[in-house]
């Protein structure tokens, strides 16, 4: 509880006439002595009237505040969050409210200051956009709540829960991307097409032709039409898609609003979405993460489901890359041929172990490896140099980018396909490389 203005306004006038009077009376000059005991008077209701308004105030109720927010929220995106307040007072109450918002998310348009109507519910609402993901408690709502004479403003603080996740920034591709991605797909002429063959999915019943082997003949089917039927089977032309995923040190830089490591998720859910459209499954393995998530392959629009739930609280670590561990586990737990999405930040220091790894992948499976650049590099690279500081970060960016190139073009000559792109090209670059393969039928 804090006195308002309108109580430190009265205090200091009436101070203010006492020291007044006072001095007058130090310097001989008569004054009524009815004056200090007026003023002396005056101070001392002020102090009953501040006691009893105090008192009155502590014995207030608190308003009541419900809050309405959503239960998911995208990384970065701007959503609204309502409070629904009201009270039981026979006067209009004006108050002011300041939700306490977990750290991890920016908010907009705080303190809240509304006039509270007697019998009605009134709505006001403030913005609030998450900086990382994960799970968010909201737990608490103060309120400053003003005493009946307006001398006192109570804090009161209201345990409030709500919860809400923070997933990836997977709204932006839902209002504009996906829809774009499909018309994409249309006009490349991609299409999930199903071969007949000696698959496993069952096509169709037909009549028996030569050629086809007697475990095909259906012998119900048959003896009801009297002549042999056969099975027809969808020969399996869907796809499995794994994404090695490095969550560790390296995947930390950040250029811009993102990190390196949150535009490689949205990178993945993008060709996840497009993938899971085509027929193909779609999994996930992380690596180097302080709790490894792996989730295997599975084909269907509710896969993007449960790929969005495992990785929303997902965070990279200060861990660094295993590529030979995370190659060993891979290969024991995936025995059908896939194509293994390999997402890191290459370093010069990755040559031999990289490449054994990525080696030992490439005879069971189709191995992309996505590489991400940090922008300074480029930037250091490209800028001007004109005193030693700028000379030997010109030449230290240039060594490391030479060494860096070096080690991809290695991976190439051992049949790997590389991709080293900017991390917000990434999502754009691994798309047009999977539509590629599959209207080329190369998966």
């Amino acid at each position: 509880m804090k006195p308002t203005r309108l109580l430190l306004i009265w205090l200091a006038v009436l101070l203010a006439i006492g020291i007044v009077l006072g001095a007058l009376r130090a310097l001989d000059i008569p004054i009524p002595s009815s004056l200090l005991s007026i003023n002396w008077g005056l101070l001392l209701a002020l102090l009953a009237l501040a006691i009893l308004d105090a008192i009155r105030l502590k014995r207030l109720p608190s308003p009541r505040v419900k809050r309405q927010m959503p239960g998911s929220l995208a990384l970065g995106r701007w959503s609204e969050v309502r409070l629904d307040v009201e009270h039981g007072f026979a006067q209009p109450l004006n108050v002011q409210i300041f939700d306490h918002v977990p750290d991890g998310l920016d908010f907009e348009h705080l303190p809240l200051s509304v006039e509270l109507q007697p019998g009605q519910q009134s709505q006001i609402g403030y913005r609030l956009r998450p900086l990382k993901r994960g799970h968010f408690t909201f737990e608490h709502c103060e309120i400053n709540l003003p005493s009946p004479m307006g001398l006192w403003c109570g804090k009161r603080l209201l345990h409030r829960i709500d919860h809400t996740r923070v997933y990836p920034d997977f709204a932006r591709l839902h209002s504009g991307q996906l829809l774009a991605v499909d018309n994409w797909l249309s006009q490349l002429g991609v299409r999930q097409r199903q071969r007949r063959g000696q698959g496993q999915e069952f096509h169709q019943l037909r009549e028996f032709r030569e050629g086809d082997s007697l475990r095909q003949i259906d012998w119900k089917a048959t003896a009801r039409h009297r002549t042999p039927i056969a099975r027809e089977y969808g020969d399996e032309r869907d796809q499995q898609i794994i994404f090695l995923l490095d969550c560790g040190r390296r995947m930390r830089s950040q250029d811009g609003e993102l990190s390196h490591f949150d535009h490689a998720l949205n990178a993945c859910l993008l060709l996840a979405y497009t993938a899971l459209r085509q027929g193909d499954a779609v999994g996930l393995s992380t690596f180097a993460s302080d709790q490894p998530r792996y989730l295997a392959p599975t084909k269907g629009s509710g896969q993007l489901n449960v790929l969005l739930n495992t990785v929303y609280d997902l965070d990279s670590s200060q861990r660094p890359a295993d590529y030979q561990t995370v190659a060993n586990q891979l290969l024991a737990r995936q025995k059908r041929r896939a194509l293994v999405v390999l997402v890191t930040n290459l370093r010069d220091e990755d040559d031999e172990e990289l490449l054994t790894a990525v080696k030992r992948l490439g005879q069971q499976h189709r191995v992309l490896v996505a590489s991400l650049c940090e922008e300074r590099l480029d930037s250091l690279r490209h800028g001007q140099v004109q005193t030693l500081t700028d000379a030997l970060a010109y030449c230290g960016t240039v060594e490391y980018l030479n060494a860096r190139d070096e080690l991809h073009e290695r991976l190439r000559a051992n049949g790997i396909l590389v991709l080293n792109v900017r991390p917000q090209q990434l999502g754009a670059q691994l798309l047009t490389q999977y539509l590629h393969w599959k209207k080329a039928g190369a998966m």
